[in-house]
């Protein structure tokens, strides 16, 4: 790409996007997880790259018997099989930093126990050294953005992902959030069982989400609306948000009800940080110039022209779309893919790119991610639904005050600092 791009090289795209994948998803690491997310960052990598390294946590390869029986050795001690009725040999799930293995408790209860891969932290940080050269790279002959809290707020997120002990407070803190909601599912932990790299929890029967892409067109909507629960209610009444759009992250009950499996990458927000998300949505239902620059400001955004601000408003314009309009539809009416998000993505990439460097605040990044790849999941269901209803179902009585004392509780709860 580099010598494509810097010394007037040709490439093919297609094979050498296949090839790197297949490297990174046997390399495995941190390195695979950041491939991952800068196939989310709009212009960071060529559209092919992008397609490929965005599948890379759905088909990682696992690691065979020999190395899960060192590893469970490790965390639980020589006789670690005795503290399971059953446990599988063959992992359910591979991912960038761990694997899954079904098991069964001497209660009974099917467990799921993900663990960790070996010297993960140092491989990290060693990964981080890499991505701060391949941003330096970015930045010599691409400087529309500048990727310095970028860089920042993956390494926060990466190294958060590798403590399992926080991961457990961030599966008990999503129970306490959506345990009423009834259309949410959570898993238990089971501390007897769990270390800082090895997470164990209860086992939760769903099928993957892409598997209800054929279902009517009521079940699939019923299936959306569950999942706008488990993302939406917990960042506008806790300032929370999962974090990693990936779709293995999710699985389907027969009831339509929805799993959420995952919560290594979780994001705690400011009440003003959510705030400026509703500041924004109201400046834009209003065409409301200054609010929407009051709402950019609030974010951390900085020195703003006006033609960065129209710029941001494009961007902008497309993500709240569906919220905006006041009808049954799918959350995005011009193709059946993410393809065109990308196309807007790139356009203000390309107007930036024309205006000077602009310095993307930390919290921006993961709720940008997680917002388009919430799109995808609801595009993947081809799901008819009047989303600006529901969204102004999930913000009426908004209240900063009340976030702000909802959010400590909750975290005090389970033993997580507020942001």
């Amino acid at each position: 790409m580099v010598g494509e791009r810097i010394m007037g090289r040709s490439a093919n795209h297609a094979v050498n996007a296949a090839a790197l994948k297949q490297v990174l998803g046997s390399l495995k690491g941190p390195l695979m997880k950041v491939a991952q997310m800068l196939a989310t960052i709009p212009g960071a990598v060529p559209k092919e790259y992008a397609a490929e390294l965005s599948q890379l946590q759905q088909n990682a390869p696992s690691m065979g018997w020999p190395f899960v029986k060192r590893r469970m050795t490790s965390e639980l001690g020589s006789e670690w099989q005795s503290r399971f009725k059953e446990f599988e040999h063959e992992a359910s799930a591979a991912a960038s930093l761990g694997q899954v293995h079904k098991a069964i408790g001497h209660d009974g209860r099917l467990l799921a126990c993900k663990l960790q891969y070996p010297d993960m932290a140092s491989a990290v940080e060693a990964d981080l050294q890499q991505l701060k050269l391949f941003f330096n790279v970015f930045q010599r002959y691409d400087r529309s953005i500048d990727p310095s809290e970028i860089h920042a707020e993956i390494g926060m997120r990466l190294r958060e992902e590798l403590d399992y002990a926080l991961e457990a407070k961030h599966m008990a803190l999503y129970g306490r959030m959506l345990g009423a909601a009834k259309r949410v599912h959570i898993p238990e932990g089971v501390p007897e069982l769990s270390t800082k790299r090895l997470l164990t929890m209860t086992w939760l029967e769903g099928k993957p989400l892409l598997e209800s892409r054929e279902e009517p067109l009521e079940v699939r909507n019923e299936i959306a609306r569950n999942m706008f629960t488990a993302w939406w209610e917990p960042f506008h009444h806790y300032g929370v948000i999962h974090g990693d759009p990936h779709l293995g992250n999710y699985s389907v009950r027969e009831d339509r009800t929805i799993n959420l499996l995952d919560f290594g990458c979780i994001r705690k927000f400011e009440p003003k940080f959510v705030g400026g998300v509703i500041d924004l949505y109201r400046a834009l239902e209003a065409d409301d110039r200054d609010l929407a620059v009051h709402a950019y400001e609030t974010w951390g955004f900085q020195g703003l022209s006006n033609e960065v601000i129209d710029a941001l408003n494009m961007w902008a314009a497309f993500i709240y779309g569906p919220l905006l309009d006041d009808r049954s539809r799918v959350i995005q009416e011009f193709g059946t893919s993410m393809s065109f998000g990308r196309d807007v993505a790139e356009k203000v990439h390309t107007r930036l790119r024309e205006l000077g460097p602009v310095k993307p605040p930390q919290e921006f990044v993961f709720l940008d991610r997680a917002a388009v790849g919430l799109g995808g999941v609801f595009l993947h269901l081809k799901a008819e639904i009047n989303w600006h209803d529901l969204f102004e179902e999930v913000i009426a009585g908004f209240s900063r005050e009340e976030l702000a004392k909802r959010q400590k509780k909750a975290l005090d709860a389970v033993g997580i600092e507020a942001p």
